[in-house]
């Protein structure tokens, strides 16, 4: 059994890139991942299961009789969906996840029709010549905000341009490599890092070999709460999994540097709770020890808020041991989110060493309450 070595990442530096450049720029709201979908499936080329929401699982079978490993990362991004047209051709819309009224306005939207025409928005901002006193103190809600599509009625907006209630909406942002090219920007960082890590841990471990079954795993609607991840681990029947997030970055100014754990170009970040799930204290010292022995460039976390696909995970039948490696992204649910490539790297590197240090034996040890 081969390991992944520090040469061969710096190798996979560059198809990384070109991978999450394809994954993040990619039409995917809660419940309509056709798209993000559609690289997954190129990538690991099948076959294929699936659950009836649209998750996919792909199973590798390696060389010995270890558990049924798990990775995964959800497909969807926070968005929007249209909820209805003003006379005069603007429309209403509703979220899909967690936004922040005060990142949305005046910004670029996309919006795919049934049709599969990608109509371009722009979120509707008043000039502050027109504010009031009042109104600068408040952050507007989402409801009282419009996208426009260049329009003038309702019906240009539904007949010709084939927008329907019920369509989704997304972000419009490109991909970019900063000045300094390790760091990239743009949308849903939250969570194609986390497809993009699934996929290229899945298919180093083809090359490098393990001695487990894994399934590597695309779900759908976690913004929305952790839907698609409750019915694929239904199918797949796991018995460990590895959960791969684009994690809130916190080196951001008035964070306390002593409370700062995920941050940029520090490594990957293995959460150790969040509200919604508390990992599993043998699998987390497992994932302790194979850091140490690769020295893998790590932070800790323990998080007050915020939640993941962990949450429905480690609940399903007797209860799967579960552990979340995140990539810290700077400003997620919002436009423009900011990742260091080496961050997303050590995440690579160390799901790779936790599915191969895991076999028959381990994981035995790992779920083996019998004494202590």
């Amino acid at each position: 059994m081969k390991k992944l070595s520090r040469a061969a990442l710096k190798k996979l530096q560059k198809p990384s890139i070109s991978l999450l450049h394809q994954l993040t720029e990619a039409h995917g709201a809660p419940g309509h991942e056709a798209a993000v979908r559609d690289i997954f499936r190129a990538e690991l080329g099948g076959p294929f299961q699936s659950d009836r929401l649209g998750s996919l699982i792909y199973e590798q079978k390696g060389s010995g009789d270890g558990p049924r490993v798990m990775i995964t990362g959800h497909m969807d991004e926070v968005g929007f969906m249209v909820h209805s047209f003003t006379p005069d051709g603007l429309i209403r819309f509703t979220n899909l996840g967690g936004w922040w009224g005060h990142s949305l306005m005046a910004q670029r939207v996309r919006i795919l029709t049934v049709a599969g025409e990608e109509i371009l928005g722009v979120i509707t901002s008043k000039p502050p010549h027109f504010l009031t006193p009042e109104e600068r103190k408040h952050v507007l809600s989402l409801d009282k905000m419009y996208i426009d599509v260049g329009a003038s009625s309702a019906q240009e907006v539904t007949e010709g341009m084939g927008i329907q209630m019920g369509d989704v909406v997304v972000p419009d942002s490109a991909f970019t490599q900063m000045h300094n090219p390790d760091f990239l920007m743009c949308k849903a960082f939250d969570n194609r890092v986390g497809v993009g890590l699934t996929i290229q841990a899945t298919q180093q471990l083809a090359k490098l070999g393990h001695p487990n079954t894994i399934l590597a795993t695309a779900t759908v609607q976690e913004e929305v709460g952790t839907r698609g991840a409750q019915t694929a681990t239904a199918v797949a029947k796991p018995d460990i999994a590895i959960v791969m997030e684009g994690t809130p970055g916190d080196d951001l100014p008035g964070a306390p540097k002593d409370e700062r754990q995920a941050v940029l170009g520090e490594g990957v970040q293995v959460r150790l709770m969040d509200p919604t799930a508390i990992a599993q204290r043998r699998l987390v010292q497992l994932v302790r020890d194979v850091v140490a022995q690769k020295s893998i460039p790590c932070q800790w976390a323990v998080r007050r808020s915020g939640g993941t696909d962990a949450k429905v995970i480690h609940l399903h039948d007797q209860g799967i041991p579960t552990v979340v490696l995140g990539v810290p992204a700077r400003y997620i649910h919002t436009h423009n989110s900011i990742i260091k490539i080496q961050d997303y790297l050590t995440a690579l590197e160390l799901a790779v060493a936790i599915a191969q240090r895991l076999d028959h034996k381990t994981y035995n040890e790992i779920i083996d309450y019998s004494q202590g």
